[in-house]
C-alpha cells in the first residue's frame, strides 16, 4: 500500500470528520464513521463519502448522547477553571483533576468511536473503552498526543486542525488494531 495515499486518505477523512462534527453533538458519530472508513480503506474495501455519510447517520442514533455528555463535561470543566481563576481555596487542585478527567473521558470516547460498527451500543463501547483506556496507557498516551497536535495545529493555523483530526483517527485505528492483535 502506498504510504502517501494512506496519509492523504487520513487528511481527507479528517476534513470529513470536522465537517460532520460541526454540530458538536455529532463528534462521536463523525469520528466513528471516520475510523470505520479508514478500516475499510486499509482492508482494500470500497468506501467513499456516501458510505461515510451513512455511517455518520447510523452512529448518530446513539452517538448524539455521547456528544451531549462531552459537551456537558466541557461545561463542567469551564466551571472548574472559573473556580481556579476566582482564587477559590482548592481551585487549582479541582482544576487539575477536571482537566485530567476531561482528557481521560475524551480518550475513552475516541477509543469507543474507533470500535463502532453498525448495530453497536455506545454504552457497551464506552464501558469497554474505559477499561482499555486504563489498561493500555501507551495507546491512551498516543491518543492524548494526537489530541494535543490537533489543538496546537488549530492554535497556530486554524484550518490545519481539520485535516489533522484524520491523523488522530488513524492513531485511534492503529491503537485498536494493536489491541486486537494482542
Amino acid at each position: 500500500m502506498d504510504r502517501f495515499a494512506l496519509f492523504s486518505e487520513c487528511l481527507l477523512v479528517g476534513v470529513w470528520i470536522a465537517v460532520a462534527a460541526l454540530p458538536l453533538l455529532t463528534f462521536p458519530a463523525a469520528f466513528a464513521a471516520g475510523t470505520r472508513h479508514l478500516r475499510r480503506y486499509l482492508a482494500g474495501e470500497h468506501g467513499g463519502l456516501r458510505e461515510f455519510a451513512g455511517d455518520v447517520r447510523a452512529a448518530a442514533r446513539g452517538g448524539w448522547l455521547v456528544g451531549a455528555a462531552v459537551c456537558a463535561a466541557a461545561a463542567l470543566l469551564r466551571l472548574d477553571l472559573a473556580a481556579v481563576r476566582a482564587g477559590l481555596p482548592g481551585g487549582p487542585f479541582v482544576g487539575a483533576v477536571g482537566i485530567l478527567a476531561m482528557i481521560g473521558f475524551l480518550v475513552a470516547v475516541i477509543r469507543a468511536a474507533s470500535c463502532w460498527e453498525p448495530g453497536s451500543l455506545w454504552r457497551t463501547l464506552l464501558a469497554q473503552a474505559g477499561r482499555h483506556t486504563l489498561r493500555d496507557p501507551a495507546g491512551s498516551f498516543l491518543l492524548v498526543c494526537g489530541m494535543a497536535v490537533v489543538v496546537l495545529s488549530g492554535a497556530l493555523v486554524l484550518p490545519l486542525a481539520a485535516p489533522v483530526v484524520g491523523a488522530v483517527a488513524a492513531a485511534a485505528t492503529a491503537v485498536r488494531a494493536r489491541r486486537l492483535s494482542h
